[in-house]
């Protein structure tokens, strides 16, 4: 045992161990493809944002602005100007519905996949510790078909039952770092899609108001 490597106490551990394992490591992949997905998400939504927010307020014609926006193709605040450009002549009451579906759209759009982080973070030290008794229970089923508790019977069920745990730590970790740090990340641009919505309900409310005053 002394001169095992990590991937050799695998190699050794039991079915039931192995096949934790390979679950621990499913989580693991599948999070670290959402921390990759949502960190170039999240970079490319905010840097769309902000320039599309510049170009918002240097706009003197909405006409020309929404050709515009059709290179920001992950902006919330696009995909909100975007559709109240559309419905543009509507009543503000069908404005306002249909900015705040855009909204919850647009929120769902940002939160994808944080829940299964969020399961990932709280489940895999459990599957985790179901190895590490697994381990220490043959480690006692070695002591007692042998009789005497040597390093030589319990090393392997002790050997299973730390690589379980450190497996389960390794996928809960980053799952929990990331799920918090895209979370606050979710909260602060909806904070910023829910103002923006509101900025243009106004913007809209008073063209309304002009256009019903011109019309008497």
């Amino acid at each position: 045992m002394s001169g095992d490597t990590v991937l050799t106490l695998i190699f050794k551990a039991g079915p039931v161990v192995k096949f934790i394992l390979l679950v621990l490591l499913s989580f693991s992949v599948f999070s670290w493809a959402i921390i990759f997905y949502k960190t170039r998400l999240f970079s490319k939504a905010e840097k769309e944002s902000l320039q599309f927010y510049q170009a918002f307020i240097k706009a003197k014609q909405w006409d020309s602005l929404y050709q515009s926006t059709k290179k920001f193709t992950v902006s919330p605040l696009a995909n909100l100007f975007r559709a109240a450009y559309s419905v543009d002549d509507a009543s503000m009451d069908e404005i306002k519905t249909i900015l705040r579906r855009v909204e919850t759209m647009e929120a769902a759009r940002l939160e994808k996949y944080l829940t299964f982080l969020a399961t990932t973070g709280s489940t895999t030290p459990f599957i985790g510790l179901f190895g590490t008794v697994w381990g220490i229970m043959n480690s006692f089923m070695g002591i007692g078909r042998i009789g005497a508790a040597s390093l030589a019977v319990v090393a392997p069920g002790i050997a299973e039952a730390l690589i379980a745990t450190a497996a389960g730590l390794a996928a809960a970790i980053p799952a929990v770092v990331a799920y918090n740090y895209f979370l606050s990340r979710t909260r602060r641009a909806i904070s910023m899609t829910e103002d923006f919505s509101r900025e243009l309900i106004d913007y809209l409310a008073r063209k309304h108001g002009e256009t019903q005053a011109g019309s008497f």
